[in-house]
């Protein structure tokens, strides 16, 4: 019988002007502990997704919450019969998810973030608490858009993430007076994104956090169709979390 192996994702903007010390650390840790994924770090933090057994997946988390500046690290879990991806990489970037928008530094302020049980009501209600109508904004590339999203979201179509500043600008008026949850797979783009609209004058802008995977461990899924596109061999996760076959 194989050994259930344990995938995690997570991400933190935060402050990591020794981005490439803890490259070379991280390298050497996960390749003694035969890991395989991808660990992307940034003066503006880190961004992984780690696949491998169990314990040893969790030692690099530990390693990581030793620095006081990333001691909240809260992954996201999931499981598979298998390895998900081909090869174990680390690397320095200038962004641990590029948007070409300098100012936006989550690290110095989040945006407003909404939990998914909230999102869940609210979505079932048809507005949020203060009566005004929700709706939902996909950050994510058309290509996962169309493995699945949430019933009646926001899809400008975009196919790479530095493309939604122009298509924030042509389409903001349509989000005037309403209340945006912004979303993506785990988070780290539909923050950005929520920072982004706060600066453009959208008073109501939420990001939901942990994202997508965050909403399906925490939720049963409602209002969601189809799947969330993953970037890994298993290529989509259904609801309960389990590789779409």
């Amino acid at each position: 019988m194989n050994t259930p192996v344990l995938n995690i994702s997570c991400y933190k903007f935060v402050s990591l002007p020794d981005a490439e010390q803890w490259r070379d650390r991280l390298a050497l840790l996960t390749n003694r502990l035969g890991l395989r994924g991808t660990i992307l770090l940034a003066e503006e933090g880190i961004n992984f997704f780690l696949a491998g057994a169990p314990e040893a997946v969790r030692e690099v988390v530990d390693t990581l919450r030793q620095d006081p500046r990333l001691a909240d690290l809260a992954p996201k879990e999931s499981w598979s019969d298998r390895q998900p991806f081909r090869k174990m990489l680390v690397k320095v970037k200038r962004e641990i998810i590029r948007m070409n928008h300098p100012t936006i530094r989550p690290a110095e302020g989040r945006a407003p973030s909404v939990a998914p049980a909230t999102v869940r009501r609210w979505l079932a209600q048809g507005h949020d608490d203060d009566g005004r109508p929700v709706v939902t904004l996909d950050t994510r590339n058309a290509f996962e858009v169309d493995h699945g999203t949430f019933e009646g979201a926001i899809d400008w179509r975009i196919n790479k993430f530095t493309e939604f500043p122009d298509a924030l600008r042509a389409h903001k008026a349509e989000l005037q007076d309403k209340t945006v949850v912004s979303f993506c797979t785990g988070g780290i783009r539909c923050e950005k994104a929520a920072i982004l609209m706060r600066e453009e004058g959208l008073p109501h802008v939420y990001q939901l956090e942990g994202g997508i995977l965050k909403y399906f461990e925490e939720t049963d899924g409602g209002h969601y169709q189809g799947s969330c596109f993953v970037f890994d061999e298993r290529e989509a996760l259904a609801p309960d979390l389990s590789p779409v076959r």
